[in-house]
């Protein structure tokens, strides 16, 4: 259910954490997400606020040193092209500690929840980019998405049946 993109010694992995996406994540990996979302509640709801948005899209972004050495980063350069715009970030929720550094040491990771516009509709194909790398896989993950979803449906409604 993620998006990876690689450029230089950097690899960046981006998941979406609207609801419908994450419930078909295992048990443990649902209650981890949903409980991000609910630890951050209030600074989601802050950054609707001041930027006057019923609707938010809400995506877990990390990045990944690949090479020896220190690796800088640029989290405003991740962008999410959908529906015919870009989608830039409204904001951004350091999740790690360090984030605002801006930088990975060998090996290291950074995650932030990003914040964007309720308009990116994650049920319609996308591409997510950083700097010069581009990833466009998100619309042939739709059809398993959609299957993995009727597999649920099906589980759910036979163990409700008598």
């Amino acid at each position: 259910m993620s998006l990876r993109l690689t450029i230089s010694n950097l690899q960046v992995r981006a998941t979406p954490l609207d609801e419908s996406i994450i419930r078909l994540l295992s048990p443990d990996s649902y209650r981890a997400m949903s409980e991000l979302k609910r630890s951050k509640s209030e600074a989601i709801a802050a950054v609707a606020r001041r930027n006057a948005v019923r609707d938010l899209s809400l995506w877990y972004v990390s990045f990944f040193a690949v090479e020896q050495g220190e690796t800088r980063f640029s989290p405003r350069e991740f962008i999410i092209t959908n529906v015919g715009r870009d989608f830039r970030p409204l904001d951004i929720l350091p999740i790690t500690p360090g984030f605002g550094e801006q930088r990975l040491r060998q090996n290291g990771r950074q995650d932030g929840l990003y914040v964007f516009d309720g308009q990116l509709d994650v049920q319609q194909p996308l591409t997510v980019s950083y700097e010069t790398a581009r990833n466009d896989s998100w619309g042939q993950m739709l059809p398993q998405i959609e299957r993995e979803r009727a597999l649920v449906k099906s589980r759910a409604s036979a163990r409700r049946a008598p």
